[in-house]
Protein backbone atom coordinates (compact mmCIF):
# COMPACT_ATOMS: atom_id res chain seq x y z
CA UNK A 1 0.00 0.00 0.00
CA UNK A 2 1.09 3.55 -0.62
CA UNK A 3 1.67 6.15 1.87
CA UNK A 4 -0.19 9.65 1.37
CA UNK A 5 2.50 12.51 2.52
CA UNK A 6 0.85 14.55 5.02
CA UNK A 7 1.67 17.79 2.90
CA UNK A 8 -0.61 16.53 0.38
CA UNK A 9 -3.23 16.78 2.47
CA UNK A 10 -2.95 19.71 4.42
CA UNK A 11 -2.42 21.73 0.96
CA UNK A 12 -5.40 20.27 -0.56
CA UNK A 13 -7.02 22.10 2.27
CA UNK A 14 -5.11 25.00 2.16
CA UNK A 15 -6.06 25.58 -1.58
CA UNK A 16 -9.79 24.02 -1.08
CA UNK A 17 -13.25 25.75 -0.65
CA UNK A 18 -16.42 24.77 1.38
CA UNK A 19 -17.49 22.57 -1.35
CA UNK A 20 -14.44 20.46 -1.79
CA UNK A 21 -13.97 17.10 -1.09
CA UNK A 22 -11.24 15.23 0.75
CA UNK A 23 -10.18 11.78 1.26
CA UNK A 24 -7.54 10.38 3.97
CA UNK A 25 -6.12 7.32 2.67
CA UNK A 26 -5.97 4.02 5.01
CA UNK A 27 -2.50 4.78 6.08
CA UNK A 28 -3.48 7.42 8.01
CA UNK A 29 -6.05 5.32 10.10
CA UNK A 30 -6.57 4.73 13.70
CA UNK A 31 -9.05 1.63 14.43
CA UNK A 32 -12.04 2.35 12.32
CA UNK A 33 -11.69 6.03 12.51
CA UNK A 34 -8.74 8.34 10.40
CA UNK A 35 -6.02 9.23 12.84
CA UNK A 36 -7.21 12.34 15.16
CA UNK A 37 -4.36 14.37 15.35
CA UNK A 38 -4.44 14.42 11.23
CA UNK A 39 -7.60 15.74 11.29
CA UNK A 40 -6.96 18.91 13.82
CA UNK A 41 -4.17 19.71 11.15
CA UNK A 42 -6.31 19.72 8.41
CA UNK A 43 -9.09 21.44 10.84
CA UNK A 44 -6.27 24.26 11.82
CA UNK A 45 -5.68 24.14 8.46
CA UNK A 46 -8.87 25.68 7.17
CA UNK A 47 -9.18 27.84 10.52
CA UNK A 48 -6.14 29.65 9.30
CA UNK A 49 -6.81 29.81 5.47
CA UNK A 50 -10.34 31.90 7.09
CA UNK A 51 -7.54 34.03 8.79
CA UNK A 52 -6.85 38.02 7.05
CA UNK A 53 -4.01 38.55 9.33
CA UNK A 54 -1.00 36.62 10.97
CA UNK A 55 -2.09 36.64 15.13
CA UNK A 56 -0.51 33.54 16.66
CA UNK A 57 -2.64 30.96 17.94
CA UNK A 58 -3.24 30.54 21.70
CA UNK A 59 -5.71 27.69 21.75
CA UNK A 60 -7.40 24.93 20.01
CA UNK A 61 -9.88 22.53 20.60
CA UNK A 62 -11.56 19.25 19.35
CA UNK A 63 -14.42 17.37 19.73
CA UNK A 64 -14.11 13.92 17.79
CA UNK A 65 -18.13 13.22 17.62
CA UNK A 66 -17.73 10.34 15.28
CA UNK A 67 -15.29 8.45 13.66
CA UNK A 68 -13.79 9.76 10.01
CA UNK A 69 -13.89 6.71 7.83
CA UNK A 70 -10.60 6.33 5.51
CA UNK A 71 -11.29 5.98 1.72
CA UNK A 72 -14.86 8.38 2.06
CA UNK A 73 -15.32 12.11 1.12
CA UNK A 74 -15.81 14.64 3.73
CA UNK A 75 -15.98 18.18 3.52
CA UNK A 76 -14.31 21.15 5.90
CA UNK A 77 -15.89 23.93 6.52
CA UNK A 78 -14.83 27.17 8.72
CA UNK A 79 -16.30 30.47 10.15
CA UNK A 80 -14.62 33.50 12.18
CA UNK A 81 -17.47 33.50 15.12
CA UNK A 82 -15.65 36.95 16.11
CA UNK A 83 -12.95 39.77 15.65
CA UNK A 84 -12.09 41.41 19.03
CA UNK A 85 -9.57 43.62 19.54
CA UNK A 86 -7.41 41.26 20.92
CA UNK A 87 -8.57 37.25 20.13
CA UNK A 88 -9.98 36.47 16.96
CA UNK A 89 -12.28 33.16 17.26
CA UNK A 90 -13.09 30.66 14.17
CA UNK A 91 -14.85 27.52 14.33
CA UNK A 92 -14.47 24.36 11.72
CA UNK A 93 -16.39 20.98 10.94
CA UNK A 94 -16.06 17.95 9.04
CA UNK A 95 -18.96 16.49 7.47
CA UNK A 96 -19.23 13.20 6.18
CA UNK A 97 -22.38 11.40 5.11
CA UNK A 98 -24.01 14.12 6.15
CA UNK A 99 -23.42 14.12 9.35
CA UNK A 100 -21.18 16.18 11.67
CA UNK A 101 -18.15 13.82 12.59
CA UNK A 102 -15.55 16.43 13.79
CA UNK A 103 -15.63 20.20 15.31
CA UNK A 104 -12.70 22.86 16.44
CA UNK A 105 -12.94 25.76 17.78
CA UNK A 106 -9.71 28.18 18.00
CA UNK A 107 -8.44 31.31 19.33
CA UNK A 108 -5.45 33.56 17.92
CA UNK A 109 -4.71 36.65 20.18
CA UNK A 110 -2.28 40.01 19.53
CA UNK A 111 0.04 40.02 22.34
CA UNK A 112 0.06 43.07 24.90
CA UNK A 113 1.47 44.35 27.66
CA UNK A 114 1.47 43.14 31.00
CA UNK A 115 3.32 42.99 34.57
CA UNK A 116 2.45 38.89 34.71
CA UNK A 117 5.57 37.29 33.14
CA UNK A 118 6.12 33.77 34.11
CA UNK A 119 8.77 31.35 32.83
CA UNK A 120 7.29 28.42 31.13
CA UNK A 121 8.25 24.83 32.82
CA UNK A 122 11.26 23.04 31.74
CA UNK A 123 11.30 19.74 30.22
CA UNK A 124 12.09 16.86 32.25
CA UNK A 125 15.44 15.08 31.72
CA UNK A 126 14.99 12.69 29.24
CA UNK A 127 17.62 10.79 27.71
CA UNK A 128 18.42 11.03 23.91
CA UNK A 129 16.62 9.87 21.40
CA UNK A 130 19.72 8.73 19.44
CA UNK A 131 19.83 6.84 22.22
CA UNK A 132 16.51 5.12 22.73
CA UNK A 133 15.31 2.00 20.29
CA UNK A 134 12.64 3.35 16.87
CA UNK A 135 9.39 1.80 18.24
CA UNK A 136 8.59 -0.65 14.79
CA UNK A 137 6.02 -0.24 12.90
CA UNK A 138 3.95 -3.53 13.31
CA UNK A 139 1.34 -4.10 10.79
CA UNK A 140 -2.03 -4.85 12.45
CA UNK A 141 -0.70 -4.34 16.09
CA UNK A 142 -0.27 -0.69 16.14
CA UNK A 143 -2.36 1.83 14.43
CA UNK A 144 -1.58 2.24 10.53
CA UNK A 145 -0.92 5.87 11.28
CA UNK A 146 2.52 5.19 13.13
CA UNK A 147 4.24 4.31 10.41
CA UNK A 148 4.72 8.24 9.00
CA UNK A 149 6.11 9.02 13.19
CA UNK A 150 9.16 7.98 14.69
CA UNK A 151 8.50 7.47 18.36
CA UNK A 152 11.45 7.08 21.00
CA UNK A 153 10.23 5.64 24.64
CA UNK A 154 11.56 7.33 27.69
CA UNK A 155 9.17 7.95 29.92
CA UNK A 156 6.60 5.25 31.66
CA UNK A 157 5.46 1.72 30.30
CA UNK A 158 4.17 0.65 27.10
CA UNK A 159 0.63 0.43 25.96
CA UNK A 160 -0.50 -2.60 27.75
CA UNK A 161 2.61 -3.49 29.92
CA UNK A 162 0.32 -3.75 33.28
CA UNK A 163 2.41 -0.62 34.65
CA UNK A 164 0.71 1.75 37.87
CA UNK A 165 2.65 4.94 35.88
CA UNK A 166 0.76 7.54 36.11
CA UNK A 167 3.49 9.39 33.46
CA UNK A 168 4.41 8.77 29.70
CA UNK A 169 6.07 9.47 26.69
CA UNK A 170 9.43 10.35 25.07
CA UNK A 171 10.76 11.98 22.12
CA UNK A 172 8.57 12.17 18.50
CA UNK A 173 9.20 13.43 15.15
CA UNK A 174 7.27 13.03 11.25
CA UNK A 175 9.33 10.48 9.06
CA UNK A 176 7.58 12.76 6.37
CA UNK A 177 9.34 15.64 6.61
CA UNK A 178 13.10 16.20 5.90
CA UNK A 179 15.10 18.05 8.41
CA UNK A 180 14.80 20.87 5.81
CA UNK A 181 11.45 20.85 5.51
CA UNK A 182 9.12 23.50 6.56
CA UNK A 183 7.55 22.21 9.63
CA UNK A 184 4.19 24.04 10.93
CA UNK A 185 1.98 24.47 13.33
CA UNK A 186 -0.55 21.95 11.37
CA UNK A 187 2.32 19.83 11.73
CA UNK A 188 3.16 20.14 15.26
CA UNK A 189 -0.77 19.44 16.20
CA UNK A 190 -0.72 16.15 13.89
CA UNK A 191 2.40 14.90 16.28
CA UNK A 192 0.63 16.06 19.77
CA UNK A 193 -2.04 13.62 18.93
CA UNK A 194 0.33 10.94 18.06
CA UNK A 195 1.24 9.54 21.14
CA UNK A 196 -1.60 6.77 22.69
CA UNK A 197 -3.80 7.89 25.49
CA UNK A 198 -1.70 7.30 28.67
CA UNK A 199 -4.01 5.72 30.35
CA UNK A 200 -3.11 2.48 27.94
CA UNK A 201 0.02 1.85 30.01
CA UNK A 202 -2.15 0.77 32.86
CA UNK A 203 -4.07 -2.44 30.96
CA UNK A 204 -2.45 -5.38 30.82
CA UNK A 205 -4.23 -6.92 27.52
CA UNK A 206 -5.34 -4.83 24.66
CA UNK A 207 -8.08 -2.74 24.91
CA UNK A 208 -9.93 0.04 22.08
CA UNK A 209 -9.57 3.48 23.68
CA UNK A 210 -10.51 6.72 22.16
CA UNK A 211 -10.32 10.55 22.49
CA UNK A 212 -13.75 11.99 22.80
CA UNK A 213 -12.31 15.54 23.44
CA UNK A 214 -8.90 17.13 23.09
CA UNK A 215 -7.61 20.68 23.87
CA UNK A 216 -4.18 22.58 23.10
CA UNK A 217 -2.75 25.68 24.09
CA UNK A 218 0.65 26.91 22.80
CA UNK A 219 2.98 29.27 24.31
CA UNK A 220 3.84 32.51 22.45
CA UNK A 221 5.62 33.80 20.62
CA UNK A 222 6.39 30.34 19.38
CA UNK A 223 10.12 29.71 18.83
CA UNK A 224 11.35 28.61 15.06
CA UNK A 225 9.29 25.59 14.75
CA UNK A 226 11.35 22.87 13.17
CA UNK A 227 10.96 19.35 11.78
CA UNK A 228 13.39 17.74 14.31
CA UNK A 229 12.83 15.62 17.74
CA UNK A 230 10.10 17.26 19.91
CA UNK A 231 9.62 15.84 23.94
CA UNK A 232 6.06 14.69 25.19
CA UNK A 233 5.16 13.98 28.22
CA UNK A 234 2.03 13.11 29.18
CA UNK A 235 0.22 12.37 33.27
CA UNK A 236 -3.06 11.12 33.95
CA UNK A 237 -4.64 13.42 36.31
CA UNK A 238 -7.64 10.99 37.11
CA UNK A 239 -9.20 7.76 35.62
CA UNK A 240 -12.62 6.14 36.36
CA UNK A 241 -16.03 4.72 35.32
CA UNK A 242 -14.36 4.49 31.36
CA UNK A 243 -12.87 7.77 30.94
CA UNK A 244 -9.25 8.79 31.78
CA UNK A 245 -8.36 12.61 32.46
CA UNK A 246 -4.87 13.36 30.92
CA UNK A 247 -2.78 15.94 30.43
CA UNK A 248 0.47 16.58 28.66
CA UNK A 249 3.17 19.07 27.81
CA UNK A 250 5.49 19.32 24.69
CA UNK A 251 9.17 20.69 24.43
CA UNK A 252 11.26 21.22 21.20
CA UNK A 253 14.54 19.69 20.83
CA UNK A 254 16.21 22.97 22.75
CA UNK A 255 13.94 22.28 25.75
CA UNK A 256 11.12 25.51 25.07
CA UNK A 257 7.93 24.70 26.16
CA UNK A 258 5.77 24.93 23.04
CA UNK A 259 2.36 23.17 24.11
CA UNK A 260 0.05 21.51 26.56
CA UNK A 261 -2.42 18.78 25.63
CA UNK A 262 -5.24 17.87 27.13
CA UNK A 263 -7.72 15.41 26.70
CA UNK A 264 -11.05 12.95 27.98
CA UNK A 265 -10.50 9.48 26.95
CA UNK A 266 -12.94 7.08 26.71
CA UNK A 267 -11.75 3.39 27.56
CA UNK A 268 -13.15 -0.20 26.64
CA UNK A 269 -11.27 -2.46 28.92
CA UNK A 270 -14.05 -4.73 29.54
CA UNK A 271 -17.03 -6.39 28.04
Amino acid sequence: MSLTHINDLLNQVKAGTPDTTYTITPDWGQGRASFGGLLGGMLYTAIRREMNDERPLYSFMLSFVGPVVSDEPFTISAQVLRIGKSAVQLAAQIVQNDAVVCSALACFGTARESSVVVASLPAPNATSPDLLPALPYIPNIVPAFTQHIDFRWAFGGLPFSGTQSREMGGWIRLKDLSADDEFTTAHLITLIDAWPPAVLPLLSKPAPASSVTWSMSFMQPLPKLASNWWLYRAEIAQAADGYGQTSAHIWDKDGVLVAMSTQTVAVFDTP
